[in-house]
């Protein structure tokens, strides 16, 4: 079993898988199709990827891919902490330009659902933190974008100051949310 909860936004939901622990460590099915079905989640995922950030303070993000390449995330930390930001990116949508965050780590052993039409970011609160997570849709570098981490019209309240973080050229030199090409919204 697993908890569900839902974060505000449509669709992001904060995930709990149950672990069974004794004096020898624990199991936890971390990824069920079928359960994760029941739960209204009909996303199929195609790929694993692993992120290792040295330092604390590394940001990652805003990213996301357009249609047909499209991809929803199960993100899950598995050694140490991170700040996790979604972003609803569908124009004409009530909670467009909105944004929802969760800290997810390795001790709560919670996960973060972003669906298709929502950019992704985190940033690390811890030094030495890996990232699992999984997407719908291949990587496909024709189709990625990015946004800026500090678009004044999120205005995502990251915690830590955005001169100290940690991050990659492509995602420092992102356009602005005006800029880019985004999801179109459909009820």
């Amino acid at each position: 079993m697993l908890e569900v909860r839902s974060l505000g936004l449509d669709g992001v939901l904060e995930i709990v898988p149950r672990r069974l622990g004794d004096e020898r460590g624990f199991f936890s099915e971390t990824y069920n199709a079928e359960t994760l079905a029941a739960h209204g989640v009909a996303a199929i995922f195609v790929q694993d990827n692993h992120s290792y950030s040295a330092a604390a303070g590394t940001l990652r993000g805003l990213h996301y891919q357009l249609p047909p390449k499209a991809q929803a995330k199960l993100v899950r930390v598995v050694r140490g902490r991170v700040f996790d930001v979604v972003v609803d990116i569908r124009k004409g949508s009530p909670t467009f330009a909105k944004w929802v965050a969760l800290e997810l780590s390795a001790e709560k052993w919670n996960q973060i659902l972003v669906p298709v039409g929502f950019a992704h970011g985190l940033v690390t609160l811890d030094p030495e933190t890996e990232v699992l997570y999984k997407v719908s849709e291949h990587y496909s570098a024709e189709h990625e974008r990015s946004i800026r981490y500090d678009d004044p019209e999120i205005g995502i309240g990251w915690p830590a100051a955005t001169d100290r973080l940690q991050l990659s050229a492509k995602d420092r030199n992102a356009p602005l949310l005006h800029e880019s090409i985004l999801f179109e919204f459909t009820a």
